[in-house]
């Protein structure tokens, strides 16, 4: 059976507090066939974590080797820690027609870009509504001190300034109204001429009949 179409690589950035490991999480119940790149990090596993389910937990030697055997489709280094998004599980599931969300930052969507999967790539950027917001957001959701809360602060506005490399943009001042406008990106790209390999076919298939029925 020819395969329906290629799987598309879901890019959701945007600066922490801003919603979008919460629009990640909607987007898995919403279709649970999509699959959800699980990274690998450097960093410490947090209570409640779980290696291969949060983050594939690594140390640094072993990070950098999976980078110098180009087995990282993208990596960054952020707040002390490394983090990366291991190629293999992510290009078989393209070729197999499912589609895999990406919970990354702006370098990491910049590389994945650039890579060789980048024809199938849609990318997102989540805007908060103000700074004063995204503030509040960080302060409540409780999971960072006061001095980690204020780097994130400080690295909000970088993180924002790139915001224009992104397919889409959205401003997260609704979460319901922001999950709703994510299903219907997706839907849409999902039948992007590029995404539908078997088009082609069905278009030689069109040809033939037609040249027969002249």
């Amino acid at each position: 059976m020819t395969q329906p179409r290629r799987g598309l690589l879901i890019i959701l950035s945007s600066p922490s507090g801003a919603g979008k490991s919460t629009l990640a999480k909607r987007l898995r119940a919403w279709d649970p066939t999509l699959a959800f790149s699980v990274s690998a990090t450097t960093r410490a596993m947090r209570d409640g974590e779980e290696d291969g389910k949060d983050y594939h937990f690594t140390d640094e030697a072993a990070f950098k080797e999976m980078v110098a055997q180009g087995e990282m489709l993208e990596h960054a280094h952020v707040f002390g820690n490394f983090y990366g998004s291991p190629k293999g599980p992510v290009s078989a599931a393209i070729d197999a027609g499912k589609d895999v969300l990406f919970d990354i930052d702006w370098q990491g969507a910049q590389q994945i870009g650039h890579s060789a999967l980048r024809d199938h790539v849609l990318s997102i950027f989540i805007l908060p509504p103000s700074i004063a917001e995204l503030r509040r957001r960080l302060q409540t959701r409780g999971q960072d001190d006061d001095e980690v809360i204020s780097r994130r602060m400080q690295k909000s506005w970088d993180e924002i300034s790139h915001w224009d490399s992104y397919d889409f943009v959205l401003v997260n001042d609704d979460l319901d109204q922001t999950e709703a406008q994510l299903k219907s990106i997706i839907a849409a790209e999902r039948l992007r001429r590029i995404q539908q390999p078997a088009l082609l076919d069905h278009v030689r298939g069109l040809h033939a009949e037609f040249g027969e029925n002249s």
